[in-house]
């Protein structure tokens, strides 16, 4: 059941933001593969290239930026995670499937909740997504 919201925050918007240094393969696996779509983007700012995904709705999305000198940044801790709650299990399955033909396989998941009912996958900068096949909290 969903709260009223209480206006605390008076945000319209929230975006999660990482920097990478293989922006264009970044690109391909969350909208190729995962089924991300292109928000919005932009090139050549102050030095930056960056994209934004997402779902449908763009109150919410993932941010990617590539400096014109990036290099490769080291990702958190195996239980840092960006989490998909996909309620089909045959659509689940067909992303996992199209990730594994990009060359994207299935890892362990540092916390054994997440093997339950998802699957863990590194992106290109070995961050991971887990596909959860369930509907969410």
């Amino acid at each position: 059941m969903s709260k009223p919201w209480l206006g605390q925050l008076p945000a319209v918007q929230f975006r999660i933001a990482r920097p990478t240094h293989q922006l264009e393969k970044i690109i391909e696996f969350y909208t190729k593969g995962l089924g991300l779509e292109i928000v919005g983007s932009f090139e050549n700012h102050e030095g930056y290239d960056g994209v934004m995904l997402g779902l449908p709705s763009v109150s919410y999305h993932l941010e990617f930026t590539q400096h014109i000198n990036a290099e490769p940044i080291e990702p958190p801790s195996k239980d840092n995670l960006l989490v998909f709650y996909i309620p089909d299990l045959e659509a689940r399955d067909e992303i996992v499937t199209r990730l594994n033909t990009m060359g994207y396989h299935e890892v362990e998941p540092e916390n054994p909740y997440w093997g339950l009912n998802g699957i863990t996958i590194c992106d290109p900068d070995g961050w991971r997504i887990v596909l959860q096949n369930t509907n969410g909290i």
